[in-house]
Order: structure tokens, then C-alpha cells, then sequence
């Protein structure tokens, strides 16, 4: 087995996950895949099994290199293929959209990207339908919901957001500065190897390690690397868990 793991927090896991050593570990890491365009979703889900590390996984309703969207039926099969490897799930809202502002009244202001449809006021009512029915398609494919977890598009949030989503069930979970492993940024400027190292060097444990299943702009992709990383992260002595419903700290880039 390459990748140790650890039961964090009474979460249970099954297939994907080996027996616990804690006292193997040197700490724990976090892996967390928001969908992004899911170029790479059955590649990252391969390497994860064959390391049986157990991620988090965000879901939102975007629009894949394939053509359909990330929740459409026809990605049935691949989440509840998680489901069954242990893996933990947490809503990206339904658009994947942005937080513009905060208005006096408790809304916000929001702006789908899939589809692209202009701003909204959204109440707080509004808000948890977001988050919610990423949820209702989830449980509909695969008998089981959402962890009480969410991750804001680009990790932006506002106080009225937190707070709705707070009165809806949904704790925010960000990532940590070292745990951005940079598979957005420009891979002529940011190359692969570079940010493996950068990541093998700083990540500590406790960490949340965000990327994501493909991404539009990055010409070299980073998912090829991830195995590398896995096995770098493992040769320092660190186990993987899935994220806890609450505890962690919200973080942007």
C-alpha cells in the first residue's frame, strides 16, 4: 500500500481504505478535488484507489470537457463508484457561481457561471437551495448524501453566505496556503515538478490539500503528477483522512 491511512474523527471508510496505523503517521494530510471541468475524474479516482488514500470530494453542476454537466445522469456511475471506495462529499453549490456582495436586508448577490445567467438576489432561503440541491442529486444516485460540508467557488465567501449556509447545516471548509497545489495557475510559469516540490517541502500535517478534476486554462495538466505526489507524501510519513464535518478553518487564496 503506498499511501497510509487514518480513520480521523470516528468517520468510518470502507473498500478504498486500509487498516489505520496511527502510530505509523507522522500526521495527517487532507485531500480535497473540487469537479472542475472532470477531464480527469476516472484517472484521479484510479490513482486514489490504487494508493487507497481517501479524499474529499466538492461537487458542483459544471460543465465537463465532455460536453454534459458533472451531476447529469450520465456521471451517476462514477459517484456512486466513490461512494462505495469510502471517499467523503461536500456540496460546490449547484452553478458554481460568485458572491458579489452582501445587502443590508441579510441577501446577497450572486452570479451563476453554469449556466451564465446575470446577477440574482438570493435570501438565505436562496442560498441553501444552492447548496442543497447539489445535494438532492447526489443522494438520488447513490442512496447517500452530502457531508454537512461546503466549499465556496474560488473559496469566496461574505458573512450573510457563511451565516446561511451556517442555518442550513453547511459548515464552510476552505484550504490551507500550502495545501493550494496551484493546478490553475499557468503551467508555463507554474510547471508541474515545481509545484509537486513546492508541495512535498511545505505541506504539514493538518493541511487541506485542494485541486481539481481538470481545469480549462491549464494547458499542462497536473493530474499525471498526482501519483508522484502520493508517493512523495507518503515517503515523509503522512496518512490521509477524509475531512470532518466541522473544525477547519475558512481560507482563501
Amino acid at each position: 500500500m503506498i499511501a497510509r491511512t487514518l480513520l480521523a474523527l470516528g468517520m468510518a471508510m470502507v473498500s478504498v481504505v486500509g487498516p489505520a496505523h496511527a502510530t505509523d503517521c507522522k500526521g495527517t494530510l487532507y485531500l480535497t478535488i473540487d469537479t472542475g471541468n472532470m477531464a480527469y475524474a476516472e484517472a484521479i479516482a484510479a490513482t486514489l484507489k490504487r494508493h487507497r488514500v481517501p479524499a474529499t470530494f466538492f461537487l458542483a453542476n459544471e460543465r465537463t470537457l465532455r460536453g454534459d454537466y458533472a451531476l447529469d445522469p450520465s456521471w451517476r456511475d462514477f459517484w456512486t463508484a466513490l461512494v462505495a471506495e469510502g471517499h467523503a462529499f461536500g456540496s460546490h453549490t449547484w452553478r458554481h457561481g460568485k458572491w458579489v456582495r452582501d445587502n443590508t436586508d441579510g441577501s446577497v448577490i450572486y452570479r451563476p457561471m453554469f449556466p451564465p445567467s446575470g446577477d440574482e438576489r438570493l435570501d438565505a432561503a436562496g442560498v441553501c437551495t444552492e447548496l442543497q440541491r447539489v445535494d438532492d442529486v447526489f443522494r438520488s444516485y447513490t442512496g447517500r448524501p452530502l457531508d454537512p460540508i461546503w466549499r465556496s467557488p474560488g473559496g469566496r465567501t461574505s458573512p450573510n453566505v457563511l451565516a446561511a449556509a451556517q442555518a442550513c447545516g453547511y459548515t464552510h471548509v476552505g484550504w490551507s496556503s500550502a495545501g493550494f497545489l496551484g493546478d490553475e495557475l499557468p503551467s508555463e510559469t507554474y510547471p508541474n515538478l515545481m509545484l509537486v516540490d513546492r508541495a512535498v517541502k511545505n505541506l504539514r500535517s493538518g493541511d487541506i490539500i485542494l485541486m481539481h478534476m481538470g481545469i480549462w486554462s491549464r494547458k499542462d495538466p497536473l493530474q499525471p503528477m498526482l501519483d508522484d505526489l502520493l508517493t512523495r507524501l507518503d515517503a515523509r510519513g503522512f496518512c490521509f483522512a477524509p475531512l470532518p464535518a466541522t473544525g477547519f478553518p475558512t481560507k482563501a487564496k
